[in-house]
């Protein structure tokens, strides 16, 4: 995915029994989100850090979706225990992950694994990509993104 192009519909399943389908959001910015595993130490703290952010993005007419590989019963329980109230979407075909380049070979145990780079990507209300972040660190991420946004939301 290039920065201004216009992103391919996308289609997941996602919790609540969410079908996420990208054209649904037509008329609104998009905070999507990828993130390696459900209920990680990294991963909750990214999502906590948008679950407390989330009234400050829905007052800028934007929505947040978090994807990973796990399933949807994963997301359900990763969802509920921290009371996110935003959606998770389950990604287990590789489908979007592949879409905006999200898989790397990561460094674990010193072990290589295939795994998601944590990645946060913008989509404007013409559903064209405007930004992304890679191999995202969580402290102070969620607050920039917050940031781009009131910007480019006037």
């Amino acid at each position: 995915m290039e920065i201004n192009k216009k992103v391919p519909l996308l289609k997941l399943p996602g919790t609540s029994d969410l079908q996420f389908n990208l054209s649904d959001y037509k008329g609104r910015f998009l905070v999507i989100y990828f993130y390696p595993k459900d209920a990680t130490p990294g991963c909750t703290a990214q999502g906590v850090d948008f679950r407390d952010a989330y009234k400050k993005f829905q007052a800028l007419d934007t929505e947040i979706f978090g994807i990973s590989r796990d399933t949807l019963k994963s997301h359900e329980n990763f969802k509920a225990k921290f009371t996110f109230p935003f959606e998770l979407l389950s990604d287990e075909e590789e489908k979007a992950c592949e879409l905006f380049g999200v898989i790397k070979m990561k460094n674990m145990y010193g072990k290589q694994v295939r795994g998601i780079e944590r990645s946060t990507f913008v989509i404007d209300p013409d559903g064209k990509l405007i930004k992304a972040w890679r191999g995202v660190k969580v402290e102070g991420h969620i607050k920039e993104v917050l940031q781009f946004i009131k910007q480019h939301n006037s």
